[in-house]
């Protein structure tokens, strides 16, 4: 039974970043003294930025717009709407930057857009980085629909740029290795614990086409869907049948597993790998948080963006950083000759829902 392996393959949880810091009282100066400057950002990790970035963001309430992690730097970079907002970042020990446009004005922009131009082969997400909601559109977006999509874009002004995706935006089941099941194979995500009992995540949409799952073509069942959800969201739980071993790791594809001891949420800027069982493991940024897809078969919302790679077959695996599972592997555009960007389920909602924890 290689389950083993199968099982270090689930990771999981696309579009702006909240970040959790202290917020400190700004002090008053004496009329004489010299203003004291603010203190350099603080070195953080990706995990403590994200925590960070929603602490801090639940303070400013209002008043933050969006934050994403600098890898470089080692510094979260919380946007703001004025030097009032941009002190308190500032004494939290974060870069504050002010911008344009509120998170609920980007949010009141991807409504139109839901309304007026949910397009198969579109996707946006707001990116913090430019203070925008980003639209790309693939190459099946042409004549009247891409005009539809322009036209709605230009009435949102500088709130929102279209880009070209030269790739297709499609959900990645195949035919192939990893976790097989009548018509078709995905990847395992996580395996996770509900009730006592031995459970694995994958995409919504391989538990929406695959009721029955086993290891090899053919082989004997190892597990029975338990939940499905897709489109809207894309993910998928499965029972385990019989005594089929169900490790909380992540294959690495090299003779070695990354044990993952619990689920986060992902930080825009985060270095991430996913591992599938079409093209293995991968590793890219993530680029925006609460995407949506507009697949042919739907629209999926809430969704981690990011440059890693994938291929059909790899639907469901896992992406990860370190111990911490982020995502289950939905969709996107490319491939890993040519490149691509990937979207993904984030894994606390998919637990959340199912009442069930990693194990």
């Amino acid at each position: 039974m290689k389950h083993r392996r199968i099982s270090r393959r689930r990771v999981a949880v696309t579009v702006t970043a909240v970040v959790a810091l202290t917020t400190g009282a700004l002090s008053l100066q004496t009329a004489n003294a010299a203003p004291t400057p603010p203190p350099p950002p603080s070195s953080l990790s990706a995990a403590e930025a994200g925590k960070t970035a929603a602490a801090l963001t639940a303070a400013l309430e209002g008043g933050a717009a969006g934050a994403y992690y600098d890898v470089e730097a080692k510094k979260l970079v919380v946007n703001v709407l004025d030097q009032a907002a941009a002190g308190r970042v500032r004494a939290a020990g974060a870069e504050a930057r002010v911008v344009k446009y509120s998170l609920a004005q980007l949010g009141e922009a991807r409504a139109v857009l839901k309304n007026k131009a949910a397009i198969p082969g579109t996707a946006w997400s707001v990116d913090p980085r430019t203070d925008k909601v980003v639209v790309t559109a693939d190459s099946t977006v042409r004549g009247a629909r891409l005009d539809r999509l322009n036209e709605v874009a230009d009435g949102l002004g500088d709130k929102v740029e279209v880009r070209r995706s030269a790739g297709t935006y499609r959900t990645f089941i195949a035919g192939g290795d990893a976790i097989w099941g009548q018509g078709g194979r995905c990847s395992l995500g996580f395996n996770v614990v509900k009730d006592g009992e031995p459970y694995f995540l994958t995409a919504g949409h391989c538990t929406e086409a695959i009721s029955s799952w086993s290891e090899t073509q053919g082989g004997a069942e190892i597990g029975a869907n338990a939940g499905s959800s897709f489109p809207g969201n894309d993910y998928g739980l499965v029972k385990y049948a019989g005594e089929t071993a169900h490790p909380s790791e992540v294959d690495l594809y090299d003779g070695g597993t990354q044990a993952i001891t619990k689920a986060g949420e992902a930080t825009v800027g985060q270095q991430v790998r996913r591992s599938g069982s079409t093209t293995q493991v991968h590793d890219g940024e993530v680029t925006a948080l609460d995407a949506t897809v507009n697949y042919q078969e739907g629209t999926v919302e809430g969704l981690i963006q990011t440059t890693v790679c994938a291929e059909p077959g790899d639907s469901g695996g896992s992406l990860f950083a370190d111990d911490t599972a982020l995502g289950l592997t939905s969709g996107g555009s490319g491939d890993c000759s040519s490149g691509g960007e990937t979207f993904f389920q984030p894994v606390p909602e998919a637990l959340q829902t199912y009442g069930a924890e990693i194990g």
